[in-house]
């Protein structure tokens, strides 16, 4: 099997899908030489021409030179534009571009001085130059391709991949166009010389000249130029393919001479194959050898309304409309103007636009060899289109997105990959003008291209201002704490306890404002909870109040003990009944005092006691009995006491201690109102009074009986202070009387007989009323220690008013009864 080198050497040529074969045309042109017109009185060089934006070099006014550099820019794709002629430059305005869509772009107006004269020139002799220096001259030049794509032809010259095969296009299919046959016939030689700095440059393994079988006068003319050329023998050849519409193209080119198709997407040069155009080829030789940059280029002039067709060398920048005046251009009453060939050309609506480094054929037909414009009929999906199209797409469904500006699904069918070569249009028995539709797609999906690679543009410029500031920012914080450091490093102590103790306040300050926020919500919270407890606390009263009413009106009548006790009280004061004194009648008040005050404070004690605890009401019930029936015992007994020490004749001696008599047991009385606890232990208290008095009334009977002369007195005495209760004896023997008794004993003394006789009669009713109180006040505490078990049992509440009643009845009966004594003790009087 033989290699794709072996293949090629031998001439092997391969099919390549779709194409047509439309009428060539192409004698009208190509029967003469090449030959120049004279020169425009005005240019109009577009800025930029091809590569990215550039920056205009020259002013108005300037005069310029031919091959003048009028722009610079720093693009890779970028190529510098330069003076076509030398003149003045007389504007810098938009003006119509040579372009399907017309839209103006700026451009500079030249207007020429007729002298034509050329800038300093360079010239170079290649083998003195680098590659790099070759393509920097070559992207210097400004030098496109000159097929028609107009591609930068450094880049294709610089490429990254190893190239193995060069292809140096002269087809040329396109119907009317001649202006590459011309110049392989005329220039072969000078071409060949562009192809040699071509294969320095890439060294390739073959160099094939592809030229069509209709050019036979250029095949020759090649041949005999390769045999004269310095490049390596048999590492060039001319290969002649079959006349096919569009075998010119890049891709077709390709598959018809490697039988390899370049992928979707792709470039030919990742395929290790790289194709110039044989003008491209003539342009670079003409840059290096001479160093003359791209400032003509041959242009096809045809059409029946030409009357001298040829190629001629135009200057880029010449309007295409002088070029016509100069060539007898007659046009038509409905005269169209096509730029490039009637396949792949388009129509411009005004003349007055520039020939460019792309522009490679003027066609001016005539009403007969083109049909008139018809009218789009709807697409009866009959399939020509796909089987003519060299691409292998699907020209139907392209057209139907296009037509719905559906761009982005028709770049899902590989619109990018259309090569516009009109061959569809061509088939089209609709008259559907399908290259239009997908030249407006491409330019749409250009435009959203451009627009999203200025967005991002816009975005890492962003980006970068945001990262910049940022990077300021930090700077200057860093800055700023190098200051502070050495502004630390520098401080005296003196700064250093001045900065601390500014700290320090400031420190002081955030915390009491701290604290005032908390001391208010304390307050805030203690306020809430005292107007909750006062809630409480008043409807607690209310409860207490209405227990209390409800109490009252239940309160049972008074109890047998208590009548008994007011009968045991009354039968005391019979007894007593005998004689009373003033002093009497003061013990008599003063116990009516104390138990009024008991009262009062029984009262306020129970208030008290409703407000906080309703529970202990029963209690208190209990307590206020007991204190009733103290205070009339203690009535009872003041009485006795008034009349017995009216007996015994002492009552000035013994007026103090009964008045504090009295007073303790009243107080008693009071006191024993705290709890049921308490009572018995204050009975026990009570009964240890009453003793002490009758320990007194016991010793002072002792010291009048002494004192008495009667033998027998002092026997009785004896007698009865034996009697006497064993505790009150007891105590006695012990010493253990106090001070008040001892001064009772020591200013007893008798006066006379008589007294001595009292003395022994108070001796003995002592003795009588001590054995007496003693049983009495057992018995009282028996009673009131069980009336407590049984009033506790039967009731709960208490109520003020009773407790109130009853101190008032005790006290008007101890009142009534120490009146009657009195009127007694005066009677007998």
């Amino acid at each position: 099997m033989l290699t794709l080198l072996e293949q090629l050497d031998k001439g092997s040529l391969w099919q390549s899908p779709g194409g047509i074969h439309p009428p060539e045309l192409k004698q009208l042109s190509n029967q003469q030489a090449i030959s120049r017109l004279p020169l425009a009185k005005q240019f109009v060089v577009p800025i930029p021409q091809v590569g990215e934006q550039a920056r205009l070099l020259v002013d108005v006014g300037q005069s310029v030179l031919k091959g003048q550099v009028l722009t610079e820019g720093n693009g890779f794709i970028y190529l510098p534009v330069h003076a076509p002629t030398s003149g003045i430059i007389t504007a810098v305005k938009p003006v119509a571009s040579n372009h399907a869509s017309g839209l103006p772009v700026l451009s500079c107006i030249i207007d020429a001085d007729g002298n034509d004269t050329w800038c300093d020139l360079i010239v170079s002799d290649p083998s003195a130059l680098t590659n790099d220096e070759i393509i920097s001259k070559i992207k210097l030049a400004g030098i496109a391709g000159m097929g028609g794509a107009a591609f930068p032809t450094h880049i294709k010259l610089n490429t990254a991949s190893e190239i193995d095969l060069v292809i140096i296009n002269g087809v040329e299919c396109e119907p009317y166009i001649t202006s590459d046959d011309r110049l392989m016939r005329e220039h072969s030689d000078e071409i060949l010389k562009g192809v040699e700095i071509i294969h320095r440059l890439l060294n390739p393994q073959r160099i094939i000249i592809a030229i069509e079988d209709n050019k036979p006068e250029a095949a020759e003319a090649m041949q005999q130029a390769i045999n004269h050329s310095k490049l390596p023998a048999n590492s060039a050849r001319v290969t002649v393919i079959p006349t096919k519409y569009p075998s010119g193209g890049e891709k077709q080119l390709i598959q018809i001479i490697t039988g390899k198709e370049v992928p979707s997407g792709c470039l030919p040069s990742q395929l290790g194959i790289v194709v110039q155009n044989v003008g491209t080829a003539f342009a670079i030789q003409d840059a290096i050898y001479y160093g003359k940059p791209l400032v003509e280029r041959v242009v096809t002039l045809t059409g029946k309304n030409i009357h001298r067709p040829g190629n001629y060398w135009l200057p880029i920048g010449t309007p295409v409309s002088t070029a016509l005046k100069l060539v007898d251009f007659s046009p038509s009453s409905d005269q169209k103007l096509i730029i490039g060939g009637p396949m792949m050309g388009y129509a411009i609506n005004d003349a007055y636009v520039p020939i460019l480094k792309g522009t490679n054929c003027i066609l001016a037909p005539s009403n007969d060899e083109i049909s008139p414009d018809s009218d789009e009929k709807a697409c009866i999906r009959c399939g020509e289109c796909a089987i003519a199209c060299p691409a292998l797409l699907l020209p139907q469904q392209l057209f139907w997105h296009a037509k719905a500006e559906e761009y982005d699904k028709a770049a899902s069918f590989n619109l990018q990959d259309c090569i516009e070569c009109g061959c569809c249009s061509y088939v089209c028995p609709s008259d559907i003008p399908l290259v239009e539709y997908y030249r407006i797609a491409k330019s749409a999906l250009r435009v959203e291209a451009e627009e999203k690679v200025l967005a991002e543009q816009a975005k890492q410029r962003f980006e970068a201002r945001l990262q910049r500031l940022e990077d300021e920012k930090l700077a200057r914080e860093a800055k700023a704490k190098e200051a502070a450091e050495k502004r630390q490093a520098n401080m005296k102590s003196s700064d250093k306890d001045a900065v601390a103790a500014a700290m320090a306040r400031i420190a002081a300050k955030k915390a009491a404002q701290s604290n005032d926020v908390n001391q208010q919500t304390d307050i805030q919270n203690n306020q809430a909870v005292s107007d909750s407890v006062n809630k409480k606390s008043a409807v607690s009263a209310t409860i207490a109040r209405a227990k209390a009413k409800k109490a009252a009106q239940a309160t049972p009548p008074p109890s047998s003990a208590e009548n008994n006790t007011l009968q045991q009280d009354n039968s005391i004061g019979n007894v007593a009944e005998v004689s009373m004194s003033q002093q009497d009648r003061i013990a008599a008040a003063v116990a009516r005092a104390k138990a009024k005050k008991a009262a009062q404070h029984n009262q306020v004690i129970t208030s008290d006691v409703v407000v906080n605890d309703s529970a202990r009401v029963s209690t208190l019930e209990i307590d206020s009995t007991v204190n009733d029936k103290k205070a009339k015992v203690a009535a009872a007994i003041a009485k006795a006491k008034a009349k017995k020490l009216q007996q015994v004749g002492i009552a000035n001696d013994t007026d103090g201690n009964e008045l504090a008599d009295v007073s303790s047991i009243t107080k008693t009385a009071v006191a024993s109102s705290i709890g049921s606890e308490k009572l018995v232990t204050e009975s026990k208290t009570d009964i240890g009074s009453l003793d002490k008095k009758a320990r007194v009334a016991l010793a002072i009977a002792k010291a009048k009986a002494k004192k008495s002369p009667q033998g027998h007195d002092r026997t009785a005495a004896d007698e009865s202070s034996s009697s006497l209760p064993i505790n009150l004896n007891t105590q006695i023997s012990n010493g253990t009387s106090t001070s008040s008794d001892n001064e009772i004993i020591a200013d007893a003394e008798p006066e006379n007989v008589e007294q001595d006789k009292k003395a022994r009669i108070a001796a003995a009713v002592a003795k009588a009323k001590a054995k007496k109180l003693q049983q009495t006040e057992s018995s009282n505490v028996e009673s009131a220690l069980s009336d407590i078990s049984t009033r506790a049992s039967q009731t709960e509440n208490v109520d003020t008013a009773a407790l109130d009643k009853k101190a008032k009845v005790a006290a008007a009966v101890a009142k009534a009864k120490a009146k009657k004594l009195a009127q007694q003790a005066e009677k007998k009087d």
